[in-house]
């Protein structure tokens, strides 16, 4: 009946709409004259009936129909009728929907017929307009049910989704993120949104977006002031908002601050753990008014959700600074001011992303102060990456250090602190590398258990890795019965650079230890010369290359001569049953010593360095090698030392009356001011130092 309505329509008389067809009427429908040159769209009575406006709210303007016809319904019908006048249609036929003066939606047909001039230019559209609610009812609520089912799962899976993100937040910035996150706010289907925590009965804002959205003296609030997020932590309910008057009306203080942002309707969510609100949480939409029962449930499933993450963040926060204030008591507070170095030391935390304590671990470095001007320099690594770790480290450091400070040699050091480490009944082992230094002459003895070699940059600029013999992890070496730790000696000259790191600054993913020091010995080679400076740079690498280890690192850098002659050093081999070597370390002696200007002591120096010359070629095999150097400090000394293959310690003998040998020792003692004997690896040094005056 509907489709020989419309078929009539299409055959009206010039004259129409004078006098519409009485058929039109009988199958309810409205006839429209649209005259295309002036844009005028004539309506009869019954057409006014089904677009619900009364004859004074039209003027036969089609503009004046936009508040019946929905913005997306008129661009669908525009979009119809504009293909039919292009593509030379003679008529168009079209469903769309309009809102009626109730708010309701009702769907309608209109069929078109197009008049054209004899040069084909659509001049004129005659056609009708009718009520197809029946006839679309039946599919119209079968889509309508679809809209709800596929509404029901896009907001379930706001949830999921955000549920997912937030599965992978660890900090309270992290779950601030996800949710500011542009992705973020598209899921949660929202334009801004604003987060605050409660804090000693306030609520402090801890994000709010976008960025223009801050609202001033919202920054902290009372929770019993009047805005909608103290409402929602006060009430322990949330708090929706359906339209801007409502908004307005409520919360008049907040309103005038956000006109600009287009809010239609807002929630505002309390978020709740065990009945305690720790915060709330507020959406603000400009494409929507009102919220359904299911909007208001998947929202407050979406707030519990939130306020779990923001829990278990603040929980992980709280662990986190105590594990990492439990490392920091740890490791030494301050490092010792050392006369005659430049010292740098580093820390970095790994971060691995696993339980709440995993991201601290066992490395450490130390500085010992040691007698007779000496310094300890230490880097370890505990085994492990936990609390457990940090601990044990914390123990291991200070009985090493202790072990140091008694003047006990490097190798028994090491070993007791082994010792130390195997009764303590833990399962962790250790590797860590210990070094003393004598920094006026550059000596180093070095102790490495398990641990990776140190590196020496020089002078020049250029860099090594320095093989150290070592023995067993700190631990496992008592547990084993392997306690000598080899000793190895190195010297530092003035200006050269020692590095002792552990491997999480050397290894890298898919390379090996020797790649990870190679790649290791061109960063300091290109690094900056300044201790302090150099320091930060590896530290920044690491960082960038991030991985699943903590770096402890320490450089000390021995300074330069301060005086003319400060730390100048010669030095000279002498081979058994070689006069003329011997010959020339006695000139040597001799012009050193008048050189620097100690010669009122030059017959006691150069019988002494005879005697330590003669006694190491005829009591060890092998060469001599005689050093002379000059000291600074409290005083200015000059230092003989004569270096021998032998591990062997001199000793004192009776000479007697008769006796040609056996003074060697007597003569040392009573001219020199001190002497000593220091293990340089598989073979001493007996050295000995004369106070000289300084020189003008």
């Amino acid at each position: 009946m509907a489709d020989r309505g419309a078929s009539a329509a299409l055959s009206l008389p010039d004259d129409w709409p004078a006098h519409p067809d009485p058929i039109l009427a009988l199958n309810r429908m409205g006839s429209f004259d649209w005259d295309l040159d002036t844009g005028l769209m004539q309506m009869d009575a019954q057409a006014h009936e089904v677009f619900d406006v009364r004859p004074d709210e039209y003027d036969d303007h089609p503009e004046s129909l936009s508040k019946r016809v929905p913005p997306g319904e008129a661009r669908r019908l525009d979009t119809a009728v504009s293909q039919a006048l292009k593509d030379g249609s003679e008529n168009y036929g079209a469903y769309f929907r309009i809102r009626r003066r109730d708010g309701s939606l009702r769907w309608t047909h209109t069929q078109g017929y197009i008049r054209r001039d004899e040069t084909g230019r659509p001049r004129r559209i005659i056609g009708i307009v009718r009520d197809a609610t029946r006839e679309l009812g039946e599919s119209d609520a079968r889509r309508d049910q679809a809209d709800r089912d596929e509404a029901r799962r896009e907001q379930t899976s706001v949830v999921e989704l955000t549920t997912a993100a937030l599965a992978h937040a660890r900090t309270v910035q992290d779950v601030i993120d996800v949710l500011k996150d542009t992705h973020g706010l598209i899921h949660l289907g929202a334009t801004s949104l604003v987060m605050g925590l409660v804090e000693a009965g306030r609520i402090r804002l801890v994000a709010e977006g976008p960025e223009d959205a801050f609202v001033p003296g919202t920054r902290v609030t009372r929770i019993d002031e009047p805005y909608p997020m103290s409402e929602a932590v006060r009430t322990l309910g949330p708090c929706f908002i359906e339209s801007p008057e409502e908004f307005a009306e409520r919360y008049p203080i907040l309103w005038p601050h956000i006109t600009g942002l287009n809010i239609t309707s807002a929630a505002y969510l309390p978020l709740i753990v065990q009945a305690r609100p720790i915060g709330a949480m507020g959406l603000l939409y400009s494409d929507r008014r009102g919220f359904t029962t299911e909007e208001r449930n998947i929202l407050v499933a979406l707030g519990s959700s939130i306020a779990q993450s923001l829990q278990r963040a603040m929980f992980y926060e709280q662990e986190m600074d105590l594990a990492q204030g439990l490392q920091q008591a740890m490791l030494p507070r301050t490092i010792p001011g050392v006369p005659g170095a430049d010292v740098a030391v580093r820390y970095r935390a790994a971060a691995i992303g696993g339980p709440v304590g995993r991201d601290i671990g066992g490395d450490w470095y130390d500085l010992i102060p040691l007698p007779g001007g000496r310094v300890g320099a230490v880097i370890g690594d505990v085994q492990g990456h936990d609390t457990h770790a940090a601990a044990v480290m914390g123990q291991l450091r200070i009985v090493l250090r202790a072990y140091a400070a008694e003047g006990h040699p490097p190798a028994t050091v090491m070993a007791r602190a082994s010792l130390f480490l195997h009764e303590l009944d833990t399962d962790r082992s250790a590797t860590c590398l210990y070094a003393e230094a004598d920094l006026s002459t550059g000596v180093l003895q070095v102790v490495r258990a398990g641990h990776i070699d140190p590196l020496v940059r020089l002078t020049d600029g250029s860099c090594h890795r320095i093989g150290v013999p070592g023995g067993l992890p700190l631990g496992l070496s008592a547990e084993f019965g392997r306690l000598d730790y080899p000793v190895g000696t190195l010297e530092l000259d003035p200006g050269d650079t020692l590095l002792l790191c552990t491997d999480g600054l050397v290894e890298q993913p898919g390379a090996d230890l020797d790649d990870g020091m190679r790649t290791l010995t061109a960063l300091v080679t290109t690094g900056p010369e300044d201790v302090r400076d150099l320091a930060d740079r590896l530290i920044d690498v690491a960082a960038e290359r991030g991985g699943d280890d903590d770096v402890a690192l320490l450089l000390l850098r021995r300074r330069g001569p301060e005086g003319p002659h400060a730390g100048r050093r010669l030095q000279r081999q002498v081979a058994p049953g070689d006069p003329a070597a011997l010959s020339e370390a006695r000139h040597m002696i001799r012009t050193a010593v008048a050189a620097w200007g100690a010669g009122d002591r030059a017959d006691e120096i150069e019988l002494v360095a005879d005697e330590l010359i003669t006694n190491a070629l005829m009591h060890t095999e092998g060469s001599a090698t005689l050093s002379l150097r000059v000291l600074t400090g409290s005083d200015r000394r000059l230092r003989v030392e004569v270096e021998d293959s032998s591990s062997a310690l001199p000793r004192r003998r009776e000479a007697g009356d008769s006796g040609v040998s056996g003074r060697g020792l007597l003569l040392v003692e009573l001219f020199t001011d001190v002497w000593g004997v220091e293990a340089r690896g598989g073979g001493k040094a007996v050295w000995c130092e004369f106070v000289v005056p300084d020189q003008d």
